[in-house]
């Protein structure tokens, strides 16, 4: 499995260049429980251009689904996991996230407004020795190509709760990072979705980059 590690090396160590079929694809999660895991659908593709354009990567912005218990999980070097409701895993669908995420791979969860109570209880079958632990703002994935002196970009209030950034490490390597009351995801949709204002959207982009950049060096 830890031929994922090449993967993400090879990503972004690689010049720009026209999309191929050989080209590594940002991954969606498809959970049950009945959130709305397919939320944000232009987010993605957004994200993955922007960091073409930004990092040198060769990011294909034809994103993938993939079911939590599908073996063609180790296909995407890293995984966006997203949603409003409830979020469920089987233990079988538990125990391959878990041999994924120690394998090389990385799951970015953003809290895109009422999954926070589900999805905690779901990471706690993949983890159940590593809890959450919220990152300090000196943590590099902060401060990669962009820096965020202060932590996680506001980028929808909510409830007006800041924005926090959470983590799950496993032999010092952070696997899960998950994002609370700040929506990332909204604003790597397109503008005319939720009018986010330029300098909002650039927050956002530029700090889901610099996911994408520390996952692909870690």
């Amino acid at each position: 499995m830890r031929f994922l590690v090449l993967l993400l090396t090879l990503a972004l160590t690689s010049s720009v260049a026209t999309p191929t079929t050989d080209q590594l694809r940002l991954g969606l999660l498809k959970y049950n429980g009945g959130g709305d895991w397919y939320a944000n659908p232009t987010a993605l593709p957004n994200l993955a251009r922007f960091c073409n354009q930004a990092l040198g990567t060769q990011l294909d912005p034809d994103y993938g689904t993939v079911e939590v218990g599908s073996a063609e999980l180790y296909d995407y070097p890293w995984v966006h996991m997203t949603g409003h409701g409830n979020v469920v895993f089987s233990s079988a669908e538990a125990e391959n996230l878990r041999n994924y995420l120690i394998g090389g791979g990385f799951l970015h969860i953003d809290d895109n407004y009422g999954m926070d109570p589900y999805v905690r209880v779901a990471l706690e079958q993949v983890f159940p020795e590593s809890p959450l632990v919220e990152l300090p703002f000196d943590h590099p994935i902060y401060h990669q190509t962009y820096e965020f002196r202060n932590g996680l970009p506001k980028i929808h209030e909510h409830d007006g709760d800041p924005a926090q950034g959470y983590g799950i490490l496993w032999e010092d390597r952070l696997v899960v990072f998950y994002s609370v009351s700040c929506d990332l995801g909204d604003g790597w949709e397109d503008q005319a979705v939720h009018n986010d204002t330029p300098e909002i959207r650039a927050a956002a982009l530029q700090m889901g980059a610099n996911l994408v950049q520390y996952a692909f060096q870690q």
